[in-house]
């Protein structure tokens, strides 16, 4: 079979797939390191029978609904490769905003601290997209001399996702030099239980999906974990019901209590980062602002509201 014949196989048997002929680049690309350009310059190449394999089970794999990001193992974000499996969300476009908002905010914070180094903590951190996209930015951007770089603290409650976050660190800022490795630490909670200390910033893309759309999210065998979209779970890990006992449904159960535990590990001055819902961004600010804080709401790249801001 040839890369054109491929091309046409996957788009055929991709019809469950929004991008059938890019999931067929991708895996081109992934299996035998073609860039697309190498594709149409070689569109008569015939693929090695062993290759060839590996390809169809990955559009095997893609038509029952896994996402080509756990098929390769590999997902591009903030212009970074990071290694995800189901044990971790896929990082998405929309939360580079948050990324981006968090470079400004430490840049503005180290300005007024005269040399004293910040602490961020980046809460429920999956594959440490958004803590680790804004070191090796700040650092290869030169944007502060990695003497200055904050200190990060990378928690999730899933000790897979952790070994995750470790992988990707180790990959993104190994060549970036010991100090820049020293300043990132990795701990399991259950979000703050385990954590004594306070932060200047708390970075954070905690789940947020109300209950019953998760489940209609999951349908497509996408395979995300549960653990990390599902919003309407208590700290004990069970569904959260109102007082009158109704199953909540807003996506806003783990935010609740993160945001009541952030009163004692937010420093004075200090800044949350917060991802939500287009849904329920303004219920979350206005959670943030009942807790004490001032509230101000990002759009992402579609103009949706998307990142909760509260000093």
């Amino acid at each position: 079979m040839t890369i054109q014949e491929f091309k046409a196989f996957a788009v055929k048997n991709l019809t469950n797939s929004q991008s059938p002929k890019l999931d067929a680049e991708v895996f081109l690309e992934f299996y035998l390191k073609l860039t697309k350009t190498q594709q149409l310059l070689h569109n008569n190449y015939e693929i090695d029978s062993q290759k060839l394999e590996e390809l169809k089970i990955a559009v095997e794999k893609r038509a029952k609904g896994l996402p080509v990001a756990y098929i390769t193992g590999h997902k591009e974000f903030y212009g970074y490769d990071f290694f995800v499996t189901p044990d971790v969300l896929i990082p998405k476009p929309d939360t580079e905003i948050l990324v981006e908002r968090a470079i400004d905010v430490i840049l503005e914070k180290i300005q007024s601290r005269h040399g004293a180094l910040l602490t961020v903590c980046d809460m429920c951190t999956g594959s440490g997209c958004i803590a680790l996209s804004v070191i090796k930015t700040l650092i290869e951007d030169e944007r502060v001399p990695a003497e200055e770089l904050p200190k990060f603290t990378l928690a999730d409650i899933s000790e897979p996702a952790l070994e995750i976050a470790r992988k990707n660190a180790n990959a993104l800022l190994g060549n970036l030099g010991e100090l820049v490795l020293s300043r990132v630490s990795f701990v399991r909670t259950n979000l703050f239980e385990n954590i004594a200390h306070r932060f200047d910033i708390i970075l954070t893309n905690p789940p947020y999906i109300p209950h019953t759309l998760v489940d209609e999210l999951l349908k497509d065998g996408r395979s995300e974990p549960r653990l990390a979209l599902d919003g309407d779970i208590t700290i004990s890990g069970e569904r959260a019901f109102s007082l009158e006992g109704a199953a909540k449904n807003d996506g806003l159960e783990i935010i609740r209590n993160l945001l009541s535990q952030s009163r004692e590990h937010l420093s004075p001055l200090g800044t949350i980062l917060m991802e939500t819902g287009e849904y329920n961004a303004k219920k979350a600010a206005a959670l943030g602002e009942r807790c004490g804080y001032k509230s101000l709401i990002h759009k992402d790249l579609e103009g949706q509201l998307r990142v909760v801001e509260l000093n």
